[in-house]
């Protein structure tokens, strides 16, 4: 054990009898005039607790919108959750689309967005198995709308009452501390409210939702001479730092170097493989169970769209944005589903060859072919099947 010496005991006692001497309760939050600093008006201002998203994630202000990250997700996950190319929410935020988020971290969104409603993409498909008849022949029928297998989709939280919260975009120089005494909320409530870490680090270009206050903040007390001791809750007001209002100059940064290109290659479209490439691109997001049924491939807008493997057309429907899908139904009670297309070129019912063009890509931020393979109900990675 190390000796404690003298002069840090005599330096204990005579800190000790300072506190003696002073007239009233001990000021352990520094709510009392403290060399002239004072968190009262922090300490009083309490805030209510955030609003709860919708099944998506999202809280929709009058303004605007945020999304909530959940356990897990990146980038990607959340973009692909509300229906926003993944490149535009990242560049708004300051990330990159394979960034992970923490749990509740708040996304800022460029445009709002509706979840409304969605597509039970396995209903559709669990239909085109039920419908097929069992010799293998075709019947073809006028499509119906798909329907949820259960209940409706939810619907998304209503807006929050109350004021809507001013959304602060971080500066350079700027920290969760300044951040909080410049709109004096704790920033504790500002951590919980934007997910940040334990260590309440933020980044420049961040969105930050400033937590609504449960009241008036307090009429700031006149100024008192530093040797005047006052209750808790007066004294002068939290002096505003400088850089809580003015950003530090700007530095002179080197040129990062690029990032590595993480996406994963394409598989290869050989004839020995179970299922071809229904289209000649990029995965740009994996299949999750749970999250993503299927895997998302990326290519040039009004790129060819083609039949994975031989079968038969069993369903064509659209989505809540009228976004058309087609679900091929092969042998075994092996179905393939290709979202996110337009032009389609067959109808119900038709007979299709490997290879053979189905639809063609959609144009603009949304180049990309939702491509999920499902053995009867449940849907399983496409990947293996492809190699």
């Amino acid at each position: 054990m190390r000796a404690v010496s003298k002069s840090a005991i005599a330096a204990g006692v005579a800190s000790l009898a300072f506190l003696a001497g002073c007239e009233g309760p001990l000021d352990y939050d520094l709510r009392g005039n403290v060399g002239g600093f004072s968190t009262a008006d922090a300490a009083l201002a309490a805030t209510g607790s955030r609003p709860a998203p919708d099944a998506h994630g999202v809280i929709t202000y009058p303004n605007y919108q945020v999304a909530v990250a959940r356990r897990g997700d990146t980038v990607n996950d959340v973009a692909a959750r509300i229906g926003l190319p993944a490149a535009e929410l990242a560049r708004f935020n300051g990330l990159q689309p394979t960034d992970p988020l923490r749990d509740g971290e708040v996304i800022a969104l460029p445009q709002k967005v509706n979840t409304a409603s969605t597509v039970d993409i396995a209903s559709i498909a669990g239909a085109a198995i039920d419908e097929a008849p069992a010799d293998g022949s075709v019947r073809t029928s006028t499509l119906e709308p798909a329907k949820p297998a259960a209940a409706p989709a939810p619907a998304p939280a209503p807006a929050p009452a109350g004021p809507e919260p001013i959304r602060h975009k971080v500066k350079r120089g700027e920290t969760a501390y300044t951040i909080a005494r410049l709109y004096d909320v704790p920033v504790d409530a500002l951590a919980e409210w934007n997910g940040l870490g334990s260590d309440f680090t933020v980044r420049e270009g961040q969105f930050l939702l400033i937590p609504v206050k449960n009241q008036p903040a307090p009429r700031q007390a006149a100024a008192v001479p530093a040797t005047t001791i006052t209750q808790p809750g007066q004294g002068s007001p939290t002096p505003t730092p400088p850089s809580a209002t003015q950003p530090l100059p700007d530095e002179e940064i080197a040129p990062a170097t690029p990032a590595p290109d993480v996406t994963a290659e394409a598989p290869t479209n050989q004839s020995n493989s179970a299922l071809g490439m229904p289209v000649t691109g990029t995965i740009i997001r994996t299949y999750d169970k749970g999250k993503n049924e299927g895997i998302d491939i990326a290519a040039a807008p009004g790129s060819p769209v083609d039949a994975a493997a031989a079968g038969t057309v069993a369903a064509i429907t659209a989505d809540a944005d009228q976004v058309p899908i087609v679900v091929v139904k092969h042998n075994s009670d092996l179905l393939t589903v290709y979202a996110n297309v337009e032009k389609i070129t067959v109808k119900k019912g038709d007979r299709v060859k490997r290879g053979q063009k189905i639809a063609s890509l959609r144009g603009g931020d949304n180049a990309y072919v939702h491509f999920e393979v499902r053995k009867g109900f449940e849907s399983v990675d496409p990947e293996p099947y492809l190699r």
